[in-house]
């Protein structure tokens, strides 16, 4: 694997390192030492599928907070989203920034999500399917979450959004945050 560090300070993109024959490739996915040794938390204890039948599905912005605060690998397993992060953590020199990535199921990228970081992405074709690695389960007493369109954040997303929860809908603005 190929880990290299957003601007967000232990975010990462993950690549494959692809081992290719005339058969087609093999790569490794994930490897708990590996994740150690770039000190990520490796654990995980659930494991979730999303699918979206439009493009233009929003998803997010989520994030649980401690005790139970979680970390994520994010992986596009068919068509493609725009894959957004949030640093929350408040002594963060990079608190409330974000950073985005595209993630395909032709680059077969990763996304490493930190604990404190909010998380949300937005389907850039029909038919796109997401899956996570979470590294704690999910207790609703601690999920929270942000607006996509919050203008104290200045997210930019690549298309409109047109299928949302109400519940994502909902979720308060940010008053008062500078980024």
């Amino acid at each position: 694997m190929i880990f290299s560090e957003t601007k967000l300070k232990s975010a990462f993109v993950i690549d494959l390192q692809e081992l290719s024959d005339d058969r087609g490739f093999f790569a490794r996915a994930f490897c708990a030492r590996e994740f150690e040794d770039h000190g990520l938390n490796p654990t995980v204890a659930q494991g979730n599928l999303s699918y979206n039948h439009k493009k233009g599905t929003m998803r997010g912005l989520h994030f649980q907070a401690p005790p139970a605060a979680e970390t994520k690998l994010v992986r596009c397993t068919a068509g493609a989203i725009w894959d957004v992060i949030v640093d929350l953590r408040p002594d963060s020199p990079t608190h409330m920034q974000h950073f985005g990535v595209e993630l395909t199921s032709s680059n077969r990228r990763a996304l490493y999500v930190p604990e404190m970081f909010a998380h949300g992405y937005l389907t850039l074709i029909d038919d796109a399917e997401v899956t996570y690695s979470v590294g704690e389960f999910y207790t609703p007493g601690v999920e929270g979450g942000y607006r996509f369109d919050d203008p104290a954040l200045g997210i930019n997303w690549p298309v409109d959004v047109v299928v949302i929860s109400e519940k994502d809908a909902a979720w308060p603005l940010i008053e008062g945050t500078t980024r």
